[in-house]
């Protein structure tokens, strides 16, 4: 199957979006819903791959900060899903808007588990940040456009 990425345009999508972060990023650690999103959703670029019955898959958000720099969030590829080159479609796509905005760097927060797949992307970690729950470390990692 191809996978495309798309744009999300509607509540529809985004409540999907949401899904898919929460069964990833937060239900394994018994966190709720609502700290799978936060008050730039509206602001932000929410990019997702559907697979063939229109589930959402993957997903990953770009936030522009300020300085013109940008933030990649939320990325989450359905466990079925992961090492088939999802998240690098989600990234290069993030990364693309964020060219068209002007942006000049990306950064993110990379939870222990995925410093690699970003390094493959491009990033390098900036520092040893924060512990998430008191249990995932993060490291932020950053990439010039």
């Amino acid at each position: 199957m191809i996978f495309t990425v798309k744009l999300a345009n509607t509540a529809g999508d985004l409540d999907a979006i949401l899904q898919l972060r929460y069964k990833i990023l937060r239900e394994p650690w018994q966190q709720p819903i609502a700290t799978a999103t936060d008050a730039l959703e509206g602001s932000s670029i929410n990019a997702f791959i559907e697979d063939e019955h229109g589930n959402v898959i993957a997903c990953g958000r770009l936030q522009e900060n300020e300085n013109k720099t940008g933030q990649i969030r939320f990325m989450a590829v359905h466990q079925h899903y992961q090492g088939q080159g999802l998240g690098k479609l989600i990234v290069a796509f993030l990364e693309e808007k964020g060219k068209v905005l002007g942006l000049e760097k990306i950064e993110l927060q990379a939870r222990e588990n995925a410093v690699d797949f970003y390094k493959s992307c491009g990033y390098n970690i900036k520092e040893k940040s924060f512990l998430l729950w008191g249990l995932i470390q993060h490291y932020l990692m950053v990439k010039k456009l």
